[in-house]
């Protein structure tokens, strides 16, 4: 398939939205202030377990894990929560992707949130992008930078 027959076509009137909502083990506000740092968004909102109408019923050990937040990155938001201990499984089979036209940007996004993670692709030059590369970051969230190359 052509680069051509890759791009998106909008669906005239729609109202859906389809937005990452990630799952972290107890490292959901850390993480969140770090993407914000380094994506440039903003945290929009975010509930504790201790802040809901139900936080008798929690662990006093977790009254401070994150029940609910949103951060909105450019036009698209990003939400997550902890998971429980026992229902938190490590991320797999998806990864963010994060897509600029500068190649400054670029590198320094992949260097922030390849920071003590691990670099499963380095941030490089390919047949599609002026630099691409694929990581999991220090929270477990796998990503892709990609810097498109200019239309020609």
């Amino acid at each position: 398939m052509s680069q051509a027959g890759m791009k998106q076509t909008p669906i005239a009137g729609s109202k859906t939205e389809v937005n990452a909502y990630l799952l972290f083990n107890g490292e959901c506000e850390a993480a969140f202030k770090f993407y914000e740092k380094c994506l440039g968004g903003k945290i929009e909102m975010a509930m504790t377990h201790g802040d809901s109408p139900m936080s008798d019923k929690v662990p006093p050990e977790w009254r401070k894990k994150i029940m609910h937040t949103r951060m909105t990155v450019g036009n698209t938001v990003l939400m997550g929560s902890d998971a429980p201990p026992d229902r938190y499984e490590e991320p797999k089979g998806f990864s963010l992707s994060v897509g600029t036209k500068d190649p400054a940007e670029a590198e320094r996004m992949f260097n922030e949130l390849a920071a003590g993670g691990k670099v499963q692709m380095p941030l490089q030059q390919t047949f599609w992008a002026v630099r691409f590369g694929m990581l999991v970051d220090r929270f477990g969230i796998p990503w892709m930078i990609n810097c498109e190359q200019p239309a020609a």
